[in-house]
């Protein structure tokens, strides 16, 4: 027999719509009370539906929240509570526990976050749970255990419906809010994106905000109305969409002291009741109560507690470790000397390292963590200096103890995200020596490359996600022990009561993940391989690049920054003379005066509120219709874009340490394996403009040296050929012809020496948009030709090269039966919308199973010959460095005297990456800035 679910009401929500949604009810005396019978009805009417059920009513409690302080202009456009729904407040509190229901209220958190950990926590129990709300933001919580019902309406919603309602999948729900923002609770999204555009990003992308970014370059090929505006409007806003999710996403992890045995219903008390429907004047259920027992019998009942005694919110503490686990902070000598033989006698052991912050370049290390087996770990704390902290043993008596047993390629290790904590040991300074640091050798695992490579869209992959998902632990989270907002402590600050256990089981868990996450991929060797041939040796690679940095002429962005804003200025001169009169370029209330009413331009698309759109996609179809204030507005928009996020900001991001720009580059993010970076993003510096080229002259060789960058050419390109096997498309790569010189004399039926630029032009939209599943009106567009001749453009293409378009009739059959793709080394992409019944959701489905093959291929062939490179440049001692790595290029820092042989040398790795069916071509370009060498 099934068990009956947990019920968990929003008592919030039913609250503002039952104030809103029904007829007003006063009392005799004037008070209100319309709101409460709406909710005890709704109540009453939920109980009857799961009478054997736990029940939990949970409201919001009164004060800030958590997301106040992350955003101070959360929910301020808000109206404050109608003083005749406020007086409702305590009565229908007091109504709800004397019908028996548990009423939850937590300060610090919102209603929804309480429910969010409750019913996590249930079903993570394998008990069913339903959700009785009328907020759209709940449906990122439905799974297979968790439904949402609307009492209300009497709907309901699993997983399905929500992908019915929005378009996408529950777990791309926070994604979903975070692109298009939610007006009630004023969270500011990407402006101008509305659900549409939102729901087709994401299902274009097959993930969430950060697999977006990450593939900000496929956006203008999305079936998007206004797709080819929109990467630069998501990179204007990505900060506010990046808080945006953090505003939107329900805590699952607030700390409760109540169990589900604490949310069973209790016994109606009559005699409250009574009291409160006459204060109420509620006759007919007064009428009901008279039914049930005599008068007296009722008025000699004993009152209960105050509402406010149960469940009343108190400050929680952090969570404790697990009772099984044996956790220890490492004060002495003795004990630190156990655990040196221990971490030298074990076969595998995981580390962890605590730090005053997260950025890898700066932070300074404050303690490390280790475990030798599951459930047993210990924290050795270096530099913790709050007042009172207990003395800690010698930072670098420690480090020098460690040092072997970290550098010791023998001894195996896994960490979580290890690249962090061996940029941390690298830069740790011993002694206070800049070039005494720890060389982490021996990194064997990963988990969170462990999580990726064994399902890249599965959970986010960080330790918290993992253990939840994998362990079904919850850990102990940072702020649980530091505070949230601007008194959050650093880890130097917090009492080590608190931080041992927190940094032991970072690593206890770590362990654990492993252990777990090995296994699983063990089963599919193919997925192991990737790991261990490809992530694992990457990470090293990764970590020498970002510690190595680029110099960069700080002087000469100065420069670029005051032309861009004299530009801008002329821009704005330019504008104000089509418009007649001046007017704030960043008002979309005067924008649209100007456009609509003074210069009678077309009205292409309306707000929700009927007013002309003035979003950035419509400047954009505006402006390819050639009017000309909608260009001009463009251009100033771009040139603002490259003047905040590279030119002023670059400067600011050099450290002051090294003199140069650390980025940061995560294997985990991309959902296909490829690379993203971050602090700068260095993958989306743009190239097609004048403008944007000019950013990268300032990527600058020091005196003495040399940039050398070294590019795959067409490399998609050669891998569909691969992959595919058509001849035709094999012979032009093996030939070394121009491929899409190639293609116009197949596509346009003429000589090779016959064809034109423009033909040429064609056949390379044609030849790249193919890839990305790109159709004739598209084509049409980008070219230049109605859509029936783009047609027929196509249809040649796939005549000429049959090969093609069997390899894509067979991957979509593939994906569809497998609900995979994979790359030629292995990799997967899982793809859980291939069988959809929606056609939109199944077409984007089946555009990134073509794709991704090529795509993943293309970064997997880039990340071993990164391995490759820097192995060869270890063992031949030269001096050359890798600084950067972007999209399918490796940019190094070569001295002077040795460009040729580099070269030379760079050619042969990259090309013998990998062993395709047509030569894999590397061009090499040196120069004294990245533009020069590119």
């Amino acid at each position: 027999m099934s068990q009956a679910p947990l019920v968990l009401v929003d008592g919030s929500s039913y609250l503002y719509r039952a104030f809103h949604a029904l007829p007003p009810l006063t009392t005799s005396k004037g008070l209100p009370t319309g709101a409460v019978k709406g909710v005890l009805n709704m109540l009453k009417s939920l109980r009857k539906q799961y009478p054997d059920s736990p029940f939990a009513v949970v409201f919001d409690a009164k004060g800030g929240t958590f997301r106040d302080e992350m955003y101070a202009e959360y929910k301020a456009n808000r109206p404050s509570m109608p003083d005749d729904m406020r007086v409702q407040i305590e009565p229908l509190h007091q109504s709800v526990i004397a019908l028996g229901f548990p009423l939850l209220c937590v300060e610090g958190v919102e209603a929804d976050d309480v429910i969010g950990t409750l019913a996590r926590s249930s079903a993570a129990a394998d008990r069913p749970v339903i959700i009785s709300t009328g907020d759209k933001d709940m449906a990122q919580l439905v799974d297979g255990h968790i439904t949402l019902v609307n009492t209300m309406s009497g709907s309901s919603m699993d997983v399905e419906g929500v992908k019915e309602k929005f378009g996408v999948a529950p777990e791309q729900i926070i994604d979903y809010l975070a692109l298009m923002g939610d007006s009630s609770d004023n969270i500011p999204g990407v402006p101008g994106i509305g659900p549409k555009t939102a729901s087709g990003l994401l299902v274009g992308v097959n993930g969430g905000l950060t697999e977006l970014y990450a593939n900000l370059d496929i956006v203008p090929t999305l079936p998007i109305r206004g797709a080819k505006t929109l990467p630069a409007k998501l990179e204007e806003h990505k900060e506010m969409a990046f808080l945006s999710y953090q505003l939107a996403t329900i805590k699952v992890d607030v700390p409760l002291d109540i169990g589900l045995d604490d949310l069973q219903m209790g016994a109606e008390d009559p005699a409250k009741l009574y009291e409160l429907y006459t204060l109420l004047e509620f006759k007919s259920w007064i009428n009901d109560l008279d039914r049930d027992a005599k008068r007296q019998e009722l008025s000699a009942a004993a009152e209960p507690a105050p509402a406010g005694d149960l469940f009343s919110p108190r400050a929680e503490e952090a969570p404790a470790a697990p009772t099984e686990a044996a956790y220890e902070t490492i004060l002495d000598q003795a004990r630190f000397d156990v655990w040196l033989e221990k971490l030298n006698n074990a076969k595998l052991f995981a580390f962890d390292s605590e730090t005053t912050g997260i950025d890898a370049q700066q932070a300074q290390l404050v303690g490390l963590s280790f475990a030798v087996q599951a459930n047993e770990a210990a924290y050795i704390p270096l530099t913790h200096s709050y007042i009172g902290v207990p003395e800690q043993l010698d930072r670098d008596t420690v480090l020098r103890a460690l040092k072997p047993i970290l550098e010791d390629p023998n001894k195996l290790k896994v960490g979580q995200h290890a690249k962090f904590d061996m940029n941390i040991l690298a830069n740790c300074a011993i002694g206070g020596d800049q070039n005494e640091g720890i060389t982490v050798r021996g990194i064997a695992f990963d988990t969170m490359l462990e999580s990726y490579v064994l399902n890249s869209t599965a959970t986010r992959h960080d330790m918290d996600s993992l253990a939840q998902k994998y362990l079904d632990h919850t850990t102990v989270s940072f702020q649980d022990i530091a505070g949230k907002g601007a008194k959050q402590l650093t880890f130097d600050q917090i009492a080590l009561e608190q931080a041992g256990p927190y940094a032991a089981e970072d690593a206890d868990i770590t362990l654990r993940l492993h252990q777990t996450l090995f296994e699983k991929l063990s089963a599919i060797p193919s997925l192991a391989s990737v790991l261990t041939d490809i992530e694992i040796p990457l990470v090293p690679v990764l970590a020498r690049i970002e510690r190595q940095g680029a110099f960069v002429d700080a002087e000469l962005l100065g420069i670029q920054s005051i032309e861009l804003g004299n530009k801008m200025v002329a821009l704005e001169r330019e504008a104000f003379e089509i418009a007649g009169e001046e007017f704030n370029l960043g008002s979309p209330k005067q924008l649209g005066v100007i456009l609509y009413e003074k210069l009678g331009l077309p009205v292409l698309k309306k707000t929700a509120k009927g007013q002309p759109s003035t979003a950035e996609e419509v400047l954009a179809k505006l402006a390819e219709d050639d009017h000309r204030l909608p260009k001009v507005l463009m251009e100033h928009r771009s040139m603002s874009k490259l003047k905040s996020t590279y030119t002023d900001r670059l400067p600011e991001q050099i450290n002051p340490r090294t003199g140069r720009i650390h980025t940061s580059y995560h294997q985990a993010v991309a959902s296909t394996g490829r690379l993203s970076s971050s602090d700068p993003n260095l993958q989306n510096i743009p190239v097609r403009t004048a403008e944007g080229r000019r950013i990268r002259q300032a990527f600058v060789a020091p005196k003495g040296y040399k940039l050398l960058a070294a590019d795959y050419s067409q490399i998609e390109l050669r891998i569909m050929a691969h992959l595919s096997k058509d001849e035709g498309l094999m012979n032009a790569f093996r030939n070394n012809l121009d491929v899409h010189t190639a293609t116009a004399a197949e596509v346009f039926k003429v000589e090779l020496s016959e064809v034109t630029s423009d033909q040429r032009r064609g056949a390379k939209a044609i030849n790249f948009g193919l890839i990305y599943g790109m159709g004739a009106q598209k084509l049409g567009k980008d070219i230049g030709v109605d859509t029936k001749t783009a047609k027929a453009y196509i249809d040649t293409y796939f005549a000429r090269y049959p090969g093609v378009r069997e390899y894509m009739e067979r991957t979509r059959k593939q994906a569809a039966d497998q609900g995979y793709v994979e790359t030629f080394f292995g990799r997967r992409l899982y793809l859980p919308e291939i069988n959809s019944n929606k056609p939109q959701e199944r077409a984007a489905a089946e555009r990134t199973a073509i794709n991704a093959p090529m795509q993943g291929t293309a970064a997997d062939i880039i990340k071993k010959a990164m391995v490759a490179v820097d192995n060869w440049l270890a063992s031949s001692g030269l001096d050359a460095k890798v600084i950067l790595q972007v999209h399918d290029e490796l940019v190094l820092e070569v001295r002077e005297d040795l460009v040729d042989q580099v070269s030379q040398e760079i050619r042969l790795h990259m090309s013998e990456a990998a062993k395709l069916d047509v030569p894999l071509l590397v061009e090499v370009g040196v120069g004294n800035n990245w533009d020069e060498a590119h």
